[in-house]
């Protein structure tokens, strides 16, 4: 039986939950006060064992992948003053920096000695770099490594990139593609609600923004990610309008472009507070089991994305591992290169192909090695 939102009562009841987590299990979709009431006061080991029963429906077999690959921070220079941002510096500070070809090159080499598949670019709003930097960028990576997956540059970046050169979101996004763009990840999320942009990251572009700049990536059969950040100034429900503001993009997709397009996976990480402003204001860290259960509500919720990744560089190796029993199939990347979230006080911030190997095998799964469109190159 499906109860409409405002049937739901307003405490907790094992009745309600179990007939929606009943079901999810059974392929059906829940609605957005559904998933609420499942934050609020779902069991939490229960939405675990369905999440994961829905990971084994959609994934047989027992892998859990991983990829290997570089994140490049080709400059740290910016001007949106996201106040949950601890890595920034503004123009002219004597710590900004714009890295050159050279550097970018050496970094590249470095990770395709180490197995690299996939590099991505991410950087600052910096008012100095337009279109032609990031063609120029782009297409020297491709010319040089022919082979490598550029899953770079975020809808934010994109926003600022066709702001300062003045144009469409649509040209900016061909011109990125023919440079040599493979796809797009999902930073500057946060979560996709306005008041919490305002917030935030008022400086930066809307919630609304966010969605179409990834329509329209969809459009161009631009594969994506998806993010959120949480555990800062957001309500549960919050959380949810960014649940549902990716799904109904993600319905869009299908319905408009086709039902292997869209995106790719869901990846929920937590906000990391040292050394940024917005600790003025929530200065703690969200707990492990908040982040369990954010994750496995995800995993009910999106029955139109196939891979929900679990986030150990925010959240740490063992609640990472952990997460591979609560809905998630991959751990994302071992992390070559990692300067963003460690600005703010990450200390596990790199791990190598072997310890995520004996992370994987010690929660009882085979490990995978994939590439960016989570193909499994080889398993250990």
């Amino acid at each position: 039986m499906v109860l409409a939102d405002h049937a739901l009562p307003a405490q907790a009841d094992s009745g309600v939950a179990r007939n929606i987590l009943d079901r999810a299990v059974q392929g059906g979709r829940i609605s957005a006060g559904e998933a609420l009431y499942l934050l609020e006061y779902g069991d939490l080991e229960a939405i675990g064992e369905v999440a994961d029963a829905i990971r084994k429906r959609r994934f047989p077999a027992s892998y859990a992948t991983f990829i290997i690959d570089r994140n490049i921070n080709y400059t740290n220079v910016c001007v949106i003053k996201c106040s949950f941002c601890a890595f920034y510096r503004l123009p002219g500070h004597p710590e900004g920096y714009r890295r050159s070809t050279e550097e970018i090159f050496e970094r590249i080499d470095e990770a395709i000695e180490k197995g690299a598949t996939q590099i991505m670019f991410q950087g600052g709003h910096d008012p100095k770099l337009t279109i032609t930097y990031y063609e120029d960028l782009l297409s020297s990576v491709k010319a040089r490594y022919p082979g490598l997956t550029l899953h770079s540059l975020s809808p934010s970046e994109v926003h600022h990139i066709a702001r300062y050169s003045r144009l469409s979101i649509a040209e900016t996004l061909r011109r990125l593609r023919a440079a040599g763009l493979d796809s797009l990840p999902g930073g500057g999320a946060e979560i996709l609600a306005e008041r919490v942009k305002m917030a935030i990251s008022p400086l930066k572009n809307s919630a609304a923004a966010w969605i179409e700049i990834m329509g329209e990536a969809h459009r161009q059969r631009i594969r994506t990610t998806a993010t959120m950040m949480l555990g800062h100034v957001e309500t549960l429900a919050e959380r949810v309008e960014h649940f549902r503001a990716i799904r109904d993009s993600q319905d869009r997709a299908h319905a408009e472009v086709g039902p292997d397009q869209g995106y790719r996976a869901f990846i929920p990480w937590t906000y990391q507070p040292d050394n940024t402003e917005l600790a003025a204001v929530a200065p703690g860290r969200t707990t492990s089991e908040d982040y369990l259960r954010t994750l496995a509500v995800s995993r009910l919720f999106f029955d139109n994305v196939d891979h929900v990744q679990g986030s150990w560089l925010t959240v740490g190796k063992a609640t990472g591992q952990r997460s591979l029993d609560y809905g998630a199939d991959d751990l994302g990347s071992i992390m070559l290169e990692e300067n963003v979230v460690s600005a703010a006080g990450v200390t596990e911030k790199c791990m190598t192909d072997a310890e995520m190997i004996a992370l994987i095998r010690a929660a009882g799964r085979v490990p995978a090695q994939r590439d960016t469109t989570y193909r499994v190159l080889r398993t250990f």
